[in-house]
């Protein structure tokens, strides 16, 4: 049974979805494309797993701007719990309204206390904003950075999209937001969260889609350097390096390149800008100690992409 509806705008196809990512100048392929058409459909959460800088956060940003919605992010890291995650007491101000009741003399214990666990007292996090934003898109983004027990209780929100404040009684979303949770697979998410949600392997663009990439995001990239970065990619993608680039990194690189005046990508340009494109040193220095980029130009042109089809 279908849960969520959607037609603002009207989507009715996975190649509609596709067309909008694309003026949205995100290049989903059909795989994708189908996934996320599924989620916003189905009103299920959309599991996307891949390596950092393929694009999963940058869906859930562009989903929001598609659907005319709020994006409501939370991001995950060890040690979130629940009451950072979904609601908390502004314990100040309960402090300073008891302390001004009393001020005025007011005795009634039980009205007092009905007093500062009134909703105006209520901070809300993350997931009790996206139950109660309608629309909304929902990112959980990294959630292989959290706990098992954060990992339990996003199950448990996730499942029928509703909370209960033990002061305030039940709240539940009466259209439940698009959700996109993304995972870089630091570690083994548990199955239980993945039955929940439609999931979606991202791979790193292939050479065709990675240039296309760059040069509509990049005003200014010619082909040629478009290519000659995303074939660089594609081989340091394939050295079996600590953090082998995205596209977030390939389009720094790029980025760089044209800021130098760049028409090309040469061996000393290269060298000089690894840094757009490699975080780790461990990386800049097997990359000149193995001259991956050392080749002339027109070699690494005509050296193959090394990447697979992205998702």
């Amino acid at each position: 049974m279908l849960r969520r509806t959607t037609t603002v705008p009207d989507i009715d196809s996975p190649a509609t979805l596709a067309e909008l990512l694309d003026h949205h100048d995100y290049l989903a392929d059909e795989g994708l494309a189908t996934a996320a058409y599924l989620a916003v459909r189905m009103g299920r959460p959309l599991f996307l797993e891949g390596e950092a800088g393929v694009g999963k956060t940058e869906l859930a940003k562009t989903l929001a701007a598609i659907l005319g919605a709020p994006l409501i992010r939370l991001q995950c890291y060890e040690g979130l719990d629940a009451a950072q995650a979904l609601y908390d007491w502004d314990f100040a101000r309960q402090l300073l309204h008891l302390k001004a009741a009393e001020a005025a003399g007011a005795a009634d214990a039980g009205a007092l206390e009905g007093e500062i666990y009134d909703r105006r007292f209520l901070i809300a996090r993350p997931l009790l904003r996206a139950l109660e934003t309608q629309p909304s898109v929902l990112l959980v983004d990294e959630v292989d950075r959290a706990d098992d027990e954060f990992e339990a209780f996003l199950l448990e929100v996730l499942s029928d999209f509703t909370i209960t404040i033990p002061e305030l009684g039940t709240i539940s979303a009466a259209t439940p937001p698009v959700v996109v949770v993304t995972s870089n697979r630091t570690r083994e998410v548990h199955d239980a969260l993945k039955r929940r949600c439609l999931y979606h392997w991202l791979e790193h663009p292939g050479f065709d889609r990675e240039v296309a990439i760059l040069l509509r995001r990049l005003p200014g990239c010619t082909e040629r350097l478009a290519s000659d970065v995303a074939r660089a990619a594609g081989r340091l993608r394939a050295a079996d390096l600590v953090k082998p680039p995205g596209i977030a990194e390939t389009l720094d690189w790029a980025e760089a390149l044209l800021t130098l005046g760049a028409a090309e990508l040469d061996p000393d340009l290269a060298a000089v800008t690894l840094g757009a494109v490699l975080k780790y040193r461990e990386d800049q220095e097997a990359v000149r100690a193995r001259r991956l980029l050392a080749a002339p130009a027109a070699s690494v042109r005509d050296s193959g992409d090394g990447t697979r089809g992205r998702g």
